[in-house]
């Protein structure tokens, strides 16, 4: 094996383990939503507070592929989709970070709410939840197998989670204008609601990632009919 062939080995390697981390960042912070559902659905107080107490997994796993990216950066003459890949999974970590935030979030209004007896939409909530989810393992799955195709449904089920979004926060409105007296918990209710909408934000986030990845079309900023002229 010569040098180059050496050198090229190595750094394969260390861009697969690149995308693993990521992959297992992501897997722990899906593991984060899951925690925090269950508490919601259980009134688990208890269970909100370990999710509370173990934010600083996530953040470590973050500063760690950080650094592993930026090392690699500065040792190889990274180009065209190697560079795209490392310079978007430093972007990939933050939202990671940011979806388990907001499953923190979520936990600490499980909390507040204690033993409050749950208002009727709790189960449009955890609705909600799964479809956000089911975004994030499949965006995560599309970066796994580099699937354009998979990523771009990803961006478009993001509608599904707005309109839950929408038809709760409006039911939200209606609890607290027939009684006062559901204020505390409808608030708390909204602002779960919005964490979840910000989860699938975060998730499509990923999705346009990963297909800036694989073609080198930067699609953040474009509509529906512009994507779909792209593909």
């Amino acid at each position: 094996m010569t040098l180059r062939e050496h050198t090229s080995h190595e750094f394969e390697a260390e861009l697969t383990t690149v995308r693993r981390r990521i992959l297992e960042m992501g897997r722990h912070v899906d593991e984060v939503l899951e925690s925090s559902g269950e508490a919601l659905r259980k009134h688990d107080s208890e269970l909100g507070k370990r999710i509370i107490l173990g934010d600083q997994q996530t953040n470590s796993m973050e500063l760690e592929i950080d650094r592993l990216c930026l090392e690699i950066l500065a040792r190889r003459q990274a180009v065209a989709g190697d560079l795209r890949l490392l310079t978007s999974a430093l972007k990939v970590v933050v939202d990671l970070e940011r979806i388990g935030d907001l499953g923190v979030n979520i936990a600490e209004r499980v909390v507040e709410l204690g033993s409050e007896s749950p208002l009727a939409f709790y189960e449009d909530l955890l609705r909600m939840m799964t479809t956000a989810r089911e975004m994030l393992k499949e965006a995560l799955a599309a970066l796994e197998n580099q699937d354009v195709g998979r990523a771009s449904r990803v961006i478009d089920k993001d509608e599904v989670v707005d309109a839950y979004y929408t038809q709760i926060f409006n039911d939200v409105l209606n609890r607290m204008r027939e009684d006062p007296d559901n204020i505390f918990r409808a608030t708390r209710v909204q602002a779960i609601s919005r964490y979840i909408e910000r989860v699938g934000d975060h998730a499509v986030n990923v999705a346009e990632r990963v297909i800036f990845i694989v073609t080198g079309n930067d699609i953040r900023h474009l509509s529906r009919m512009q994507r779909s002229d792209l593909s």
